[in-house]
Formats: structure tokens, sequence, C-alpha cells
């Protein structure tokens, strides 16, 4: 075979590969966009693609804004010192296993956004299914009032209720030492403070909890000041 035919075969052969490059690809991205279209959100929901999550209870959509899950909160996945709380680095994993560049459907909170200017809602699988109530379920988020979040927060309490019987990671720390610790409680704010935290001592409408898995059951969230007292390796 003569070299300038050697060299034609190559170039024939290198231009059928980059068109079969080229129309995989546009395949690929049609395939998306219709699997987008083709999920249809109730009435009063909006279709969304999650873009990348930032951390086990915010997500940032295709379009560019961040959204913050209305009525759970994860523990910080970053920290001053650097390492993350406990579970903070799972419940980052979860999150992105469970929306990262998925079509869902978005409802959002009576609160529409919160003081960071970030969307607060809920996200849905096709099913009905919630992400929060999949974090909490596998116990790497805490059901969590906001205001303007009541509608998800009665619902996701009794999803927390029933993880609490059979407790895994977070909820897991109600059988160690801590979890058999008083808890203060602020009514107003429905966050609970270990008893040695110095924001318990400000609470003025106190409410007392004789154990953790109490006040978890009741729907109050652990107060940030206090995590690093209740939750420790």
């Amino acid at each position: 075979m003569s070299k300038n035919r050697k060299i034609n075969l190559l170039i024939l052969f290198l231009s059928f590969f980059s068109l079969f490059f080229i129309l995989n690809c546009k395949g690929q991205g049609e395939r998306k966009d219709l699997g987008a279209r083709e999920l249809s959100c109730p009435k009063g929901f909006e279709l969304v693609i999650v873009d990348k999550v930032i951390d086990g209870d915010t997500v940032v959509l295709k379009d560019g804004e961040k959204l913050r899950y209305a009525a759970i909160n994860a523990l910080e996945l970053h920290t001053d010192s650097g390492i993350p709380e406990p579970f903070a680095q799972e419940a980052f994993i979860k999150n992105k296993e469970l929306t990262e560049g998925k079509a869902l459907c978005l409802e959002k909170a009576l609160r529409e956004r919160d003081r960071y200017g970030r969307l607060l809602g809920e996200l849905y699988y096709p099913n009905g299914t919630s992400i929060s109530e999949l974090l909490i379920k596998e116990g790497l988020a805490f059901v969590c009032y906001y205001e303007g979040s009541g509608k998800f927060f009665e619902k996701l309490l009794s999803v927390q209720r029933e993880a609490l019987s059979d407790p895994k990671n977070l909820f897991s720390y109600i059988d160690k030492p801590q979890g058999k610790t008083i808890y203060i409680g602020n009514r107003k704010s429905r966050r609970f403070h270990h008893p040695q935290c110095i924001e318990a001592k400000r609470i003025k409408t106190k409410i007392i909890f004789k154990e953790l898995k109490e006040a978890l059951w009741e729907g109050y969230c652990p107060s940030r000041e206090c995590s690093s007292l209740i939750f420790s390796y």
C-alpha cells in the first residue's frame, strides 16, 4: 500500500470517528433534555435541574440559583477547622448521589428566600418522594423548623419519628452517653441546647427534655452553637 493511500485512509478514519463522536454527544444531550422535558411536575411545582451539590442540605440549580432545603439541617461540612462535623461528609455524598445532574420537581417554601438570598424549598422525584425525606431516613439530617417551612416541617417530622425507631448515623447518638443527657429547648426558635452550652443560659422560654430522643421526637433541632457538645466522634 502506497504512503499516500495510507494517509488518505487515516484521514477518512479520523473524519468518521469525529463525526460519530459529535453525533453521539449530540444524541446524549438531546436525550438528557428530552428526559427533563418528559418529567411532569404537579401544579405549583417547578421543573429544575441540579447542577451541583454544595453540602448535605444545599444545591446549585442549572440556572445558577442556590437552593436550601426548607425544613431540614445537616451538620456543617465546611468548618473553620477544616474538619467536617459528624456525618456531614456522608450527607454531602448522599445528597450528590440523589440529585446532581438530575431533573427534579421544586416546591418553593412560603418564605421563598433565606437571609443569604438562597431559594427555600423542597425537591421531589416524580413518585412524590422528597430528597429531604431520604436524607432523614438515613439519619444524615434533622427536621428543623424555619419561618415559612411549616408545611414541610410537619410532613418530615413524621419521617424523623419513624427513623428514630431504627436509629442510624446521627440518630444513633440517642443510644450514646450524650443521648441520655438533659437538653434545654427554646420554645420560640424550636432549637435545643446542651446544658453546658452558653446559649442555653440565655433562653427565656425554656422546655426541658429528659434525653436527646425526646428533643428530636418533638421536632426540636440541635443548636449550631452546641453541636460539638452533642455530636462528637
